[in-house]
């Protein structure tokens, strides 16, 4: 038998079921409706075995009645047949629940027994036994046993499962954070992933998302399908105190639809103690669903899968939570240690979010699940989880009484989350960042204000040099008359000084033109009209021997006053008016020499010469 896909809506009075039958003989089906049952048979063209029919039976929530208003019709204009039946209600006015939980409708109420469940699995087993009897396997084929040890700890929704990851290590690492999680009790598991939690928490990241925050502000501001659909019903419940249920505002694509149908309807045998854990379990999926949808803007991608099961301690760590404070503290916590937005006001968000969709019903949470269940579809290692978990979610969440989910909500609503709770020491970190900021403003502040002063006193010192200038300038027109007159006065007692500086460097001489020092040396004397060239070749002893009567007559010249003050006039007239040197010595008519004074400095030698050597 195929299951057709099929649809309800309704109105005040009547229940309208939409079945397409590809290719179905509009002239051979049968519909039966009674109370809550439905049943529809077609056959198709293509099949030619008996045995083959489209069928489609429904447990309904409320009651219909034949009374001779029900209508059916066939459409083929969309190209697939359309089987459309109106049925009226046996209340009118009466409104019917859960007509989108496909799942929940498929098959009719069965025992909440597992009794029936175990006697059906075991006779299917013992008639596939009969069939592949004959069968024979080259190698010794072992069946895998599936048994639970007394010293094996369950998990998965309810936890109801167990031994699943003893034949699944290579996709273990891969899907969960908890090594051989069938041997580890639940309160270990909490032990490791408050002590993994704590090991991953970096405060520089989450110090440069807390300031640096421009993308967590754009994402905050990123508002999903379930932020409209709650306008849409708080503004409709406004107007009316009619009862709603979300379909109204929560509509499920063709796919999703398709997906439900695939789901095998089942009901859980659940205690107390387990109903509670898989209600915060719910909780802590969903918080996480709204994380992913947040960051990536309603967008899929790698990363979508990952986000969703480390995000969750559930799925990461198989946890069963015990209050819903435990729950908040743990994704908060997790939020500020794994993904790449680690900011405090996307766990708030997210808590927001969390609530909207409760609110909306359980068809929102259910298009939640839906989603969840197609990103792990397609993740290869992470449909482990949909086994575990999401599978046996979408099919439960159909069957809970709106009632309780709207309890939950409320309990949710109630509960508060700060930073204080992460037990990460944030509020501590976020002062101490603070303060460090305000230091380092500071630092700047005085260092502009140290450049602001530089820069005045370099002005200043400017100025100061702009107008020195302009005072050096006018003292310097001053002080050039006066260097003026005073480079006049100066050239004079230079010129005296050069003139002294002459004298003193100057080589003595003797009356006869010897130079002090050479052996040879020319002289001109004359008297005007001709020029006589002496030159020395007098050897050294006989030098001595004319030193000594040199000294001696020079000793007789100075006796005489006369001859001295001579001497020094014509020293004094030579200096002020020189005049060539032929004229500078002459001799006078009585045949006496003249005394030469040639340096002020004391001299050892004194080369004199007398008016007696020529005749010598």
């Amino acid at each position: 038998m195929i299951t057709p896909a099929f649809e309800l809506t309704q109105d005040p009075d009547f229940l309208t079921v939409k079945i397409r039958v590809p290719y179905a003989r509009a002239s051979e089906f049968d519909v039966y409706f009674e109370g809550e049952d439905f049943k529809f048979y077609a056959k198709p063209y293509f099949l030619r075995q008996a045995s083959h029919f489209f069928v489609c039976r429904l447990t309904l929530p409320g009651r219909i009645v034949e009374d001779g208003r029900e209508k059916a019709s066939y459409n083929t204009d969309e190209g697939i047949g359309t089987f459309t039946i109106r049925l009226p209600k046996e209340v009118p006015g009466q409104y019917f629940e859960g007509l989108d939980m496909l799942t929940s409708l498929l098959a009719p109420k069965k025992s909440r027994s597992a009794k029936p469940l175990v006697e059906e699995l075991a006779a299917s087993a013992e008639l596939s036994d009969e069939n592949e009897e004959e069968f024979d396997w080259e190698v010794e084929q072992i069946p895998y046993e599936e048994s639970t040890p007394p010293l094996q700890h369950p998990y998965g929704f309810g936890n109801l499962r167990s031994g699943v990851f003893q034949r699944l290590q290579d996709e273990l690492s891969d899907v969960i954070d908890i090594k051989d999680p069938d041997q580890t009790p639940p309160e270990e598991r909490r032990r490791k992933r408050l002590a993994a939690e704590a090991a991953k928490f970096e405060p520089d990241h989450y110090l440069a998302d807390f300031f640096e925050d421009e993308a967590i502000k754009h994402l905050l501001k990123y508002k999903p399908w379930w932020i409209d659909a709650h306008k849409k019903m708080t503004a409709l419940q406004g107007e009316s105190h009619q009862e709603h249920d979300s379909p109204a505002f929560v509509v499920f694509s063709e796919e999703e639809r398709e997906q439900m149908r695939k789901f095998t309807n089942k009901s859980y045998l659940l205690d107390k103690r387990s109903r509670h854990h898989v209600y915060l379990g719910l909780i802590d999926i969903l918080l996480a669903y709204c994380y992913e949808i947040r960051v990536n803007e309603g967008d899929k991608n790698v990363e979508s899968s990952w986000n969703i099961r480390k995000l969750s301690a559930t799925l990461c760590w198989l946890e069963s939570f015990s209050s819903i404070q435990d729950v908040l503290v743990s994704y908060g916590r997790r939020v500020l240690c794994y993904p790449l937005y680690r900011h405090f006001g996307l766990v708030t968000r997210a808590f927001n979010d969390t609530v909207m969709i409760l609110q909306l019903g359980k068809a929102a949470v259910l298009k939640c699940l839906l989603d969840i269940h197609k990103i792990f579809r397609e993740s290869d290692p992470a449909y482990i989880l949909n086994d575990l978990f999401i599978t046996d979610y979408c099919i439960w969440i159909q069957k809970v009484k709106s009632k309780k989910l709207a309890a939950l909500c409320e309990s949710l609503q109630k509960a508060t989350l700060s930073k204080s709770h992460m037990g990460l020491e944030l509020e501590e970190l976020e002062a101490a960042a603070v303060l460090v900021q305000e230091e380092e403003k500071a630092l700047k502040a005085a260092g502009t204000v140290s450049k602001q002063q530089l820069l005045c006193s370099e002005s200043e010192t400017s100025d100061s040099e702009e107008s020195s200038s302009t005072s050096s300038s006018e003292t310097e027109g001053s002080d050039s008359d006066e260097q003026e007159s005073s480079t006049s006065e100066d050239g004079e007692i230079n010129s005296f000084q050069g003139t002294l500086q002459e004298e003193r460097t100057a080589p003595l001489i003797d009356c006869n033109g010897l130079r002090q020092g050479t052996n040879t040396s020319g002289l001109e004397v004359g008297d005007g009209k001709s020029k006589v060239s002496l030159q020395s070749t007098t050897p050294p002893g006989k030098l001595v021997e004319e030193l000594e009567m040199q000294i001696h007559s020079a000793m007789r010249i100075s006796e005489q006053p006369e001859g001295l003050a001579t001497a020094g006039c014509i020293s004094q007239e030579q200096e002020e008016n020189p005049v060539p040197e032929p004229d500078r010595f002459s001799e006078d008519a009585a045949g006496k020499g003249n005394f030469l004074e040639v340096s002020p400095k004391p001299n050892p030698l004194l080369f004199l010469c007398s008016t007696n050597e020529d005749e010598d």
